[in-house]
């Protein structure tokens, strides 16, 4: 099994992917393009699917991250093909991802 660290770094590289991709969008915007959308969400799957190997000795250290959430809305981005929730996607992106990329960087520190 790989250590957390790939796992981090895989997360991490995603959570970048998708502040390139919406740096400088507006919501409105982000619902104009769909291929925003759909690179968005792929680095969403990513991020879940990472989280899924993170050690439960180093979920247990962070438990504000929602770990299983994180997880979860993978699962859900992956096996809902229609009706994905654009809003709860903009709304990730731009509330929870930020901070969660201040958590992994500080796990990838110490």
């Amino acid at each position: 099994m790989k250590d957390n660290s790939v796992f981090l770094n895989y997360i991490l590289d995603a959570i970048n992917q998708i502040e390139e991709y919406t740096e400088y969008l507006t919501y409105e915007e982000f619902l104009e393009k769909r291929l925003i959308q759909d690179a968005v969400i792929r680095q969403l799957e990513i991020i879940g699917e990472a989280t899924k190997n993170i050690s439960p000795s180093t979920t247990e250290n962070y438990p504000l991250i929602p770990w299983k959430e994180i997880a979860g809305m993978r699962d859900k981005l992956i096996h809902v093909y229609f009706g994905v929730d654009l809003d709860e996607v903009w709304n990730t992106t731009k509330r929870d991802i930020p901070e969660l990329k201040t958590v992994i960087e500080t796990i990838l520190a110490n």
